[in-house]
């Protein structure tokens, strides 16, 4: 009945499931694993390979560690990840340094590559009895004559196409989603800035592991993030019109140069290290809002709420809406969960706008970032969204 495609099943087992979720990354894979612990037969395709990597901050705050331990996930991710006991601040010439609080079974916080976080949701979401495809695309989907949403046209890695009935389609696809353009899922608030990045990972750079280090002078930015297999991610940060002018003509010197002018250490720590890969960037969208649910359909992670990565707070957030989200569909109360989402983003959404604006100094960043951080303890206070893995 199955084919089979680099020891992956590539064939659904049913032609019609409760819940069709497009994308399996961390929205979409913990949303369906969620789901399919809760009973219901659950299947997620992504068109990437089974755990490609993707451009990603990596950092998980309080909150991601916290499900993860609750999903019983927490342990595979720290196997090649290394623990976080400190975030480091560095202001210009001042620095901060704050310890991370442990709790029971959390030793601190975690940033994994998304090659090895990606395919533990994965598992986890076949443990709990979901479906995952990969190499499958989404071509469209199926709509009653009233217009809701009873399915979608899928295309295999084995080039075969099928029409799959689905009680709910969810589109965990990204901020590009096609599922929220197939329904036209409005824009129900959007920012006013972005920032535009250049990341790179290096092997030996002689930076503290134990650390997240956030860096920052005028009209600039950047982070050291250790990551798994003894990699360490260093972005940086700028305006959008620096990247514009600067970094499209010599992308590799622009990464080269800020980090440089942010902390004459990194940059030559940077310069004597193995570079793993190349300078990737990313240059900017503003963030924004999208209704998230309708007729037949809902949007979770990025596909209904993009926010800037200078927080490195997506992935975290991602996971809390799948919870969220998990819980609205067994309680049938959309509604609610897109007031809550929108109660628990909105504070440190707008904060971080103008974090993007880079229309601060130093002093003002600080007040920011206070800003930043009440709304990131807020938000681990409020237990709403908590939903067990059995």
């Amino acid at each position: 009945m199955f084919s089979k495609l680099n020891g992956m099943n590539t064939h659904p087992h049913h032609r019609s499931y409760d819940v069709v979720i497009v994308g399996a990354r961390a929205a979409g894979a913990s949303t369906a694993m969620l789901l399919a612990d809760a009973g219901l037969r659950v299947l997620a395709i992504d068109r990437q390979t089974y755990g490609s990597d993707t451009l990603s901050t990596h950092a998980l705050m309080r909150g991601a560690v916290r499900r993860l331990a609750r999903w019983g996930l927490l342990d595979d991710v720290m196997l090649s990840t290394p623990t976080i006991e400190r975030t480091v601040f560095t202001y210009g010439d001042e620095t901060l340094s704050l310890d991370v609080a442990p709790e029971p079974g959390i030793d601190g916080l975690a940033a994994p590559r998304r090659t090895v976080l990606d395919p533990i949701l994965v598992h986890g979401a076949r443990a709990a009895g979901a479906e995952v495809l990969h190499q499958t695309t989404f071509n469209g989907l199926i709509c009653d004559p009233n217009g809701r949403v009873r399915g979608l046209d899928i295309g295999l890695a084995t080039d075969e196409e099928l029409f799959i009935e689905a009680g709910l389609v969810v589109g965990a696809d990204g901020l590009r989603s096609a599922v929220a353009r197939s329904v036209g899922a409005p824009i129900t608030h959007q920012g006013q800035h972005a920032s535009a990045y250049a990341m790179r990972y290096y092997k030996d750079l002689g930076i503290d592991r134990g650390a997240f280090h956030w860096l920052y002078r005028e009209g600039m930015g950047g982070g050291v993030i250790p990551t798994s297999d003894g990699a360490t991610c260093v972005f940086t940060a700028m305006p959008q019109e620096r990247f514009r002018s600067e970094a499209r003509l010599d992308v590799a010197a622009t990464h080269d140069r800020i980090a440089h002018e942010l902390d004459p250490i990194l940059g030559s720590a940077m310069r004597h290290a193995t570079s793993v890969g190349p300078v990737r960037t990313f240059p900017g969208v503003v963030g924004q809002f999208r209704k998230p649910f309708g007729p037949g359909w809902a949007l979770v992670g990025d596909a209904g709420y993009f926010k800037d990565p200078f927080a490195a707070h997506g992935i975290t957030d991602a996971f809390r809406d799948a919870e969220l989200l998990t819980a609205a569909i067994l309680a049938n109360d959309f509604a609610g969960y897109e007031e809550t989402r929108n109660e628990l983003s909105i504070p440190l959404f707008a904060a971080l706008d103008q974090i993007c604006s880079y229309e601060w100094d130093l002093s003002q960043l600080k007040g920011l970032h206070r800003q930043l951080s009440s709304a990131m303890k807020a938000e681990e206070r409020d237990e709403r969204s908590a939903v067990l893995v059995s």
